[in-house]
């Protein structure tokens, strides 16, 4: 009778240890926008230590693409028809317009993330995929072209993408089409770099774009999806504590020890 029960607790003990040890995916970013001031998770610490550079390179419309360290690449607002370089690991899509997601993409392609729900739930996404930790904010979007946000909205139509890695918290607001609430900043968390949409009518104002760019107060504004807007009329918009780094060329290398000190909007070449 006692090796019976040896057996199965041997057996108990097997199931159980790897439940425990097992830790749950988290956020970093969310737990420095809660934490008190001063106060960093160990993890990012550790890992803004290495100084790893993250590569952001511009190639049309809303599609940006990122790099990590580790080789991960990803593309957002993916389409197909903005390309650079190899075809990318991971990509995101929103579907405001046919210029922002494919539903065709290559099939070689190895996680296709669409912010809006296909089952009829809001997308969700907590997920580590090699270095980067991926996740997303649910926002609503007009039906038609040409309606304000005062219409009939589809709920939870678009995402906010954010990818931790390196260290560094980088969100794109995707085709955003209204104003942000306090949940959805208490969701967004913390951002060292965010990619704006600054076209002022496909998306929204750039009264409203640039409200949630002070509020957001990253490191390091990218914009995108710009079209004719001038961009003298978007730094006036986001205030004088902004300053305005304009480049030659298409790719932004970053790492949380090269964060600008200021809060900085970079406009790469293509922009």
């Amino acid at each position: 009778m006692m090796r019976y029960f040896a057996v199965v607790s041997a057996l108990l003990c097997r199931l159980i240890v790897p439940a425990v040890a097992e830790e749950p995916l988290r956020s970093e970013c969310l737990a420095m926008a809660n934490a008190p001031p001063r106060a960093t998770p160990v993890s990012l610490r550790r890992i803004a230590a290495k100084a790893d550079e993250v590569s952001i390179t511009y190639a049309g419309h809303s599609t940006y693409y990122i790099e990590t360290p580790g080789g991960i690449r990803i593309a957002t607002d993916y389409s197909g028809a903005y390309r650079t370089g190899r075809l990318p690991d991971i990509v995101t899509m929103n579907r405001a317009h046919s210029t922002h997601y494919s539903l065709f993409p290559d099939p070689h392609i190895q996680h296709v993330l669409h912010g809006w729900g296909d089952d009829g739930q809001p997308a969700h996404y907590a997920m580590r995929i090699g270095d980067v930790y991926i996740r997303n904010v649910t926002t609503d979007i007009r039906r038609y072209f040409g309606e304000d946000s005062s219409g009939e909205m589809i709920k939870d139509g678009n995402s906010i993408f954010i990818f931790e890695v390196a260290g560094l918290c980088i969100g794109h607001l995707g085709h955003l089409h209204h104003k942000l609430d306090e949940t959805h900043f208490a969701a967004i968390g913390r951002l060292d770099i965010v990619m704006v949409p600054i076209d002022g009518t496909y998306t929204m104002s750039l009264d409203g774009v640039s409200e949630i760019t002070r509020r957001l107060r990253a490191s390091v504004v990218l914009p995108m999806h710009r079209f004719a807007t001038p961009l003298d009329e978007f730094m006036r918009l986001i205030g004088q504590q902004f300053e305005i780094d304009q480049r030659s060329e298409r790719t932004l290398r970053i790492s949380r020890d090269t964060l600008p000190s200021t809060p900085t909007v970079i406009i790469l070449d293509g922009v």
